[in-house]
């Protein structure tokens, strides 16, 4: 039972690092990106490729996560010009290209059948629960990594200006801001995280296929992100911790109720995760952690009656 908690716990840093990927696309520069499978994919992909072709698992990761911002970066520069419905349509077509990538080109990911034996940290040497613990621990550190990064951008000057670009693009623009480039920066950033969520991933499980990278998978990610908070490095955290605990928790339903065939239990799983999201998005509509202006450094000699006039 231990074991599984871990495992799970894994799978939520994984969503969170996802949800903090998007948080930058979207939740703080106002991009909307249906593609997170495919930067998921790309990650996934090029980490387990270099790793089982000798290369070192962090030096993969590395590899991977600039990959996956050199397409995201590639991706954004190709669609400077689309807004809203448009770039959400662009990227949900992207992230089925790569899938479909994935699922064709046999010689180089082994189709549909996917890749397995992707080697992970002292996995040989390790028993499956001392493994999971160990991953865990990993997969913790990487996401209070980007989570402090994500908090510490977010009250930079670079953030407010990537904040002032979500609200109005074309004042951030008349205000100096270099606003293409920016929205370059900041996808192949969140990109970046996507693509190290794929290398947790792929490293965790030891096994990746084209079905795994579905647009399903897009979905779980906005709604962790939603329900915790956009905008919010701590609310999509919180948000995927929550979208993952449901996504598991609702799996002991079928144990629960007697004469549930597979299919029922899994169409009343999704009826579940629905249900209670929504209760969430109905009792805190701007997420349970909802975002806030930061707090401006105070400057030197700065009075708290100034402070408050500011």
């Amino acid at each position: 039972m231990l074991s599984y908690l871990l495992a799970t716990l894994t799978f939520a840093g994984i969503y969170a690092m996802l949800a903090l990927g998007l948080n930058v696309i979207w939740g703080m520069t106002g991009m909307i990106n249906l593609g997170l499978a495919g930067f998921f994919a790309v990650g996934a992909y090029v980490s387990a490729l270099l790793s089982i072709l000798g290369l070192p698992i962090p030096l993969a990761a590395i590899a991977a996560m600039a990959a996956a911002a050199l397409v995201g970066g590639l991706l954004s520069r190709l669609t400077l010009k689309l807004r809203g419905d448009y770039l959400a349509i662009v990227t949900l077509g992207f992230g089925e290209f790569v899938r479909l990538i994935a699922a064709n080109e046999i010689w180089l990911t082994n189709g549909s059948d996917g890749i397995s034996g992707i080697p992970g940290p002292f996995r040989a040497e390790l028993t499956p629960f001392e493994f999971n613990a160990l991953f865990a621990a990993i997969t913790v550190v990487c996401v209070a990594l980007a989570w402090f990064l994500s908090r510490r951008l977010r009250i930079s000057p670079y953030g407010r200006a990537l904040r002032a670009l979500r609200e109005d693009e074309t004042a951030a623009a008349v205000a100096g801001k270099p606003v293409r480039r920016m929205k370059v920066e900041a996808f192949a950033l969140g990109a970046a995280l996507l693509g190290l969520g794929g290398v947790l991933y792929a490293h965790f499980t030891s096994y990746i296929a084209p079905d795994i990278f579905r647009p399903l998978l897009t979905i779980y990610i906005f709604l962790s992100l939603t329900a915790g908070g956009t905008g919010n490095a701590t609310g999509a955290v919180v948000g995927a911790v929550i979208v993952m605990g449901i996504l598991e928790g609702s799996r002991f339903l079928e144990g629960v109720i007697p004469g549930l065939s597979g299919a029922q239990g899994a169409a009343l799983r999704e009826m579940v995760i629905g249900s209670l999201l929504i209760v969430i998005m109905r009792l805190k509509p701007s997420g349970l952690l909802a975002e806030r202006p930061p707090r401006m450094p105070v400057q030197p000699g700065t009075t708290g009656s100034a402070r408050r006039r500011t």
